[in-house]
């Protein structure tokens, strides 16, 4: 019988280049010592991952970190210190998270390697007037488009100040790449480039907030209402073009996502309601459906899609995302993956704990949980980050 645990270490490296899906090359490499120093420990190229559900720790003080592999349907813990309660994450994008610190500190984080790469920090912000941390309380000021003047504290400012960020590309291995940033107060889009010192904000683009994705060299964002706006950054001077577009009534978040050769427009529609307990009243909230439309270049015109086919949405705070459901075990076609990036009162323990997140299907319109529901979603809530070793 053939001793396999011998294969020639060419050949090992052969079939490891071959394995499409990080998980299936950890297990190679565990086969035995021979395959493992036979292949480097992390992959050269790996395509899109399917993504793991990122979900706070079960309790404050904790270091491990659950994500959840929705193919494997089980939780990985990942020691990530550097992604402790007392810092805040503010998107994923191509497997790496911007943790923002009380302290000024911004910082991009991969928690399969926990390689780590430093940004501006929130006091170089064109709309951030002063920072003294002698202000106790009220240690940044900013100012307005319209000229007015007011503090935040540190606490504030890691809170609420970035909405959601978006990378051109992977900064592993040192690659020159771009972070874009929607700031929460303003609506403003703010960028850096690898090298830069301080962020920079895109003029002409204030509004076109609701998301962002990357597409073959340029960020498009989109409003509330479904108008685009293009953004070139690649030279000295930023360039910002308008697509406007017949308005989009009656969903309360927009997504933009990059489908195959397509640009999906999607909406989510939520059910609000107020509970009213002694003298607080809280607002909690639930998806009910989503719609989902392509742009009509030629138009310009947002089409309605009735069917994703074998696709798949991932959506929240993280950059979109569209994988054939075909290449990835435990993944449904036609269905939207959606997680809660609206308001963080649903995770407000005085009312029950409510969460909002599950699977939309697009044939039927049901909704269903996912399938880690029963795991006790805590403050604050779960990210999809696609885990990118490379």
């Amino acid at each position: 019988m053939a001793d396999w645990s011998q294969l020639h270490p060419e050949l090992l490296d052969f079939i490891a280049k071959k394995l499409q899906i990080y998980t299936d090359y950890v297990r190679f490499r565990a086969v035995c010592h021979n395959w493992r120093a036979s292949v480097p420990k992390m992959p050269h190229r790996l395509p899109t991952q399917l993504p793991w559900l990122m979900l706070p720790q079960s309790q404050p003080h904790h270091t491990h970190r659950p994500f959840f592999n929705l193919s494997l349907n089980k939780f990985h813990f990942l020691h990530l210190p550097e992604a402790s309660h007392r810092r805040r994450r503010r998107g994923s994008s191509h497997g790496w998270l911007l943790i923002v610190d009380e302290a000024p500190e911004i910082f991009l984080l991969n928690p399969l390697t926990r390689s780590k790469v430093h940004l501006p920090p929130l006091c170089t912000f064109p709309n951030v007037v002063r920072f003294n941390f002698a202000d106790v309380g009220r240690e940044y000021v900013l100012r307005t488009a319209s000229g007015d003047v007011f503090t935040q504290s540190l606490k504030e400012m890691r809170d609420s100040f970035i909405k959601k960020t978006i990378l051109s590309s992977s900064p592993s291995n040192g690659s020159d790449f771009v972070a874009l940033v929607i700031l929460n107060q303003t609506g403003d889009l703010a960028f850096c480039r690898k090298s830069d010192d301080s962020w920079t904000c895109l003029e002409d683009a204030q509004s076109y907030s609701e998301d962002v994705i990357y597409r073959r060299g340029l960020f498009y964002a989109v409003n509330k209402f479904g108008s685009i706006a293009v953004c070139d950054v690649s030279s000295s001077s930023p360039r910002v073009s308008i697509i406007e577009m017949p308005e989009q009534f009656g969903g309360d978040l927009q997504y933009l996502a990059e489908s195959g050769e397509e640009l999906l427009l999607v909406t989510r529609y939520l059910d609000l309601t107020y509970d009213v307990e002694l003298d607080q009243t809280n607002m909690v909230y639930r998806t009910t459906r989503f719609q989902v439309c392509r742009l009509d270049w030629k138009s310009p015109n947002w089409e309605v899609v009735r069917s994703l086919d074998d696709r798949a949405l991932f959506l929240g705070g993280n950059l979109s995302l569209s994988l054939s459901s075909v290449d990835f075990p435990g993944c449904k076609g036609n269905c939207i993956y959606y997680t809660d990036d609206y308001s963080e009162d649903n995770y407000d323990d005085s009312h029950g704990g409510e969460q909002d997140l599950g699977i939309f299907n697009l044939e039927d319109g049901s909704i269903e949980p996912l399938p880690c529901s029963n795991f006790r979603v805590r403050w604050p809530p779960p990210l999809w980050i696609t885990p990118n070793p490379c």
